[in-house]
């Protein structure tokens, strides 16, 4: 082959390596899978809240600091829902940070454990699985949380990869 021609083929499959890839950049970033869906509301959900919206007693932050979430989504009710319109409960775990300014991850005030969120009401309710009188928190959870997802709260949280971007967009909040 003269190199003409072999610099043509580069040329051409250059073109169409550039236009696939500004395809896939170009593409809407919402998620096509409903749990991807349920991952982004419960986080948003979350992150749009105050501390005391979470229902978590601590620190009240000088000024309204954003609130930085990682989620992992546990199951929904309906479980036979296959859009997110037809889904009414998000069971989940939430580790979120107030990101006050140059308050490094290490001291900043956490909101965390397993989390249910309402979605029909407006807005939607959320609420922490907490002890209460006589009840310990093992037993709550399961009052308040279907058996699959309770096992599930008893034993997971955020992946390795969900604490790395929770820890990025953290720092970033909080300009660190």
């Amino acid at each position: 082959m003269t190199s003409w021609i072999r610099n043509r083929y580069v040329w051409a499959a250059t073109t169409l390596l550039a236009t696939a890839g500004a395809a896939v950049l170009l593409r809407p970033a919402a998620p096509a899978d409903l749990r991807g869906q349920l991952s982004d509301l419960l986080r948003t959900t979350l992150e749009q809240t105050t501390p005391e919206q979470h229902r978590h007693a601590g620190h009240q932050p000088a000024e309204r600091a954003p609130v930085i979430c990682g989620v992992r989504v546990y199951g929904h009710e309906p479980a036979s829902a296959t859009a997110l319109a037809e889904v009414r409960r998000i069971y989940g775990f939430h580790l979120c940070g107030v990101a006050e300014e140059k308050r490094p991850w290490d001291v900043a005030v956490k909101l965390a454990g397993p989390v249910i969120v309402d979605l029909s009401t407006r807005p939607p309710g959320i609420q922490v699985v907490e002890a209460t009188d006589g009840v310990p928190y093992a037993d709550r959870l399961g009052q308040l949380f279907p058996p699959p997802y309770a096992d599930l709260a008893r034993r997971e949280a955020l992946t390795d990869a969900e604490m790395t971007g929770l820890r990025r967009r953290y720092d970033t909040a909080a300009r660190l």
